[in-house]
């Protein structure tokens, strides 16, 4: 656990009896930045964040889950507001060092009536580390906690960064992923830009996994440096951001509503950039690619279709490869489908290599497979 935070996740009654409210508390202001969604109807909490978050300096963070305070107007602004106010009271520092968050249903009223009095006790709640159970605290449909967490070394000897995430549906950031908390004790040297840092790792990793090409209101993926462990080099400290950003990128995957197998999709030989990610969400983002993969059918064809379905990005046929693991899939015969269907039913993480052989840049993608529980789960999500 990184130095010098404090949290706790509870459950105070917003919607059954599992944890869905918590506080993470820095003993001192940390330096911070934050990326939130694009989508065009933002949460309130993400509205009041972008505020509080311009000064580079939070010192808190409250969140509830299970019911998001999205679609519900001014209203649900001075509510947002009113929870950084109480909290910032509890914990005896300004509002404005407080980054609100909610997950959950959208379009439905805060229960401030439950909410307000659990931010009036925040401070007599807080205990050292204890970030599992905020992890727990922030989940909704999903089925695990999602936790990532590395050392790393100082001027003064060792420091740690901690992150926390949650998601398993409405997941296609187009910035971040639903929610992530990223704790450290380290600080960066005098200047350092904190914003580009983060938004390269997010860039990296969340910005590159899809559940269902749904951006939610509510992503948010924030960053908190309080520095008592002392100063990091900023190569070492990107590098392991990065790292856990793609571990949580990895897990929210693997937890995708309803899913049984984790996919991960290399781009290679991409002209650029934006070109790879294109084609790397297409593919992904493709309900037949998703359904063949979760029924171990060898059904490359819908590759093909995925790739070719980009039409501002024309790739040659006679230079796209595509592999099953090592398996290569284009004109494949009789015995290399059964190799591909026996390699699609037997595991659970599932590599997708697709080579275009139109310039030098890779990436990676990550998603899952599509199931009847995925329609199970959203079909009667509020009902």
């Amino acid at each position: 656990m990184p130095k010098g935070f404090l949290s706790f996740g509870i459950n105070i009654g917003i919607k059954d009896d599992t944890k869905d409210f918590g506080v993470i508390y820095s003993e001192i202001p940390c330096k911070a930045t934050a990326v939130f969604t694009k989508n065009n109807f933002p949460g309130a909490p993400v509205i009041v964040g972008k505020e509080h978050v311009r000064s580079g300096v939070l010192q808190a963070i409250v969140i509830n889950s299970k019911n998001s305070n999205v679609a519900t107007g001014e209203k649900g602004i001075q509510n947002s507001r009113e929870i950084c106010k109480i909290i910032g009271e509890s914990l005896g520092i300004k509002e404005t060092l407080v980054l609100p968050s909610s997950t959950g249903v959208i379009g439905v009223p805060l229960k401030m009536e439950i909410i307000l009095p659990a931010c009036k006790k925040a401070k007599s709640l807080l205990k050292p580390g204890n970030l599992e159970e905020v992890a727990e605290a922030i989940m909704t449909t999903d089925t695990r906690k999602k936790i990532s967490s590395r050392n790393i070394k100082t001027k003064s000897g060792q420091g740690t960064i901690y992150g926390i995430a949650k998601g398993a549906g409405m997941i296609e950031p187009n910035m971040a992923t639903m929610l992530c908390y990223i704790l450290s004790d380290v600080s960066l040297p005098e200047g350092t830009d904190l914003y580009s840092i983060l938004k390269s790792s997010v860039d990296q990793s969340f910005n590159c996994l899809t559940i269902d090409s749904d951006t939610s209101t509510s992503d948010t993926v924030a960053l908190l440096c309080n520095g008592l462990s002392g100063e990091s080099s900023v190569q070492d400290f990107s590098k392991t951001l990065t790292e856990i950003c793609i571990d949580l990128t990895k897990l929210i995957a693997t937890d995708g509503e309803g899913a049984t197998k984790l996919i991960e999709l290399t781009i290679s030989g991409a002209k650029n950039e934006a070109q790879a990610r294109k084609i790397g969400k297409s593919i992904l983002n493709s309900p037949l690619v998703k359904t063949a993969i979760y029924g171990g059918d060898p059904n490359w064809g819908r590759l093909i279709m995925a790739v070719g379905k980009v039409f501002d990005e024309p790739i040659p046929f006679e230079g796209l490869q595509i592999y099953f693991g090592t398996l290569p899939v284009k004109e494949a015969n009789p015995e290399t489908l059964n190799k591909l269907s026996e390699y699609l039913k037997n595991n659970t993480e599932i590599s997708l290599n697709v080579v275009l052989n139109v310039g030098t840049i890779s990436m990676k993608f990550w998603g899952c497979d599509f199931t009847e529980k995925y329609i199970e789960e959203n079909a009667y999500y509020t009902t």
